[in-house]
């Protein structure tokens, strides 16, 4: 069985986002063993897996990246669309657009404090869409 859907997640602001459940909801039924793909259309945010339960983590992620990556560096060409888009390029690229999680028992084979990130890096990023294809 193969199975694949696209869905936008609704906009959210810069930053490390958990968004399982958001990710769960728009799912079919997931087979009792198999493989979940996730793929970002987009080229200025990431999907990840996070710690899930200390909110901390996201805000700590959120300033690493910027203190890795800055806004308005004088050897940006690419700087028509505002100041976070170059670095939301480079950021995306660190992460990358796709992750694979486990199926197991019909249920995402998580661990215990991992969740799905969107990692949003553009101020407004708007809708974000996911192609998600289930193998199992």
């Amino acid at each position: 069985m193969v199975a694949q859907t696209e869905f936008s997640l609704r906009a959210k602001q810069r930053g490390f986002h958990l968004i399982t459940q958001e990710i769960l909801r728009n799912l079919p039924e997931l087979p009792k063993t198999g493989l979940l793909h996730l793929f970002i259309k987009h080229s200025s945010a990431a999907l990840s897996i996070n710690e899930n339960a200390d909110p901390d983590v996201r805000t700590d992620m959120e300033s690493i990246f910027n203190h890795l990556i800055k806004e308005r560096e004088s050897y940006y060409e690419h700087v028509l669309e505002g100041d976070d888009d170059m670095p939301a390029h480079a950021k995306s690229v660190i992460i990358g657009p796709s992750i694979t999680i486990p199926i197991t028992n019909g249920h995402l084979n998580l661990g215990t404090w991992q969740g799905i990130y969107l990692c949003e890096f553009r101020n407004y990023g708007g809708e974000r869409k996911i192609v998600a294809t289930v193998i199992g």
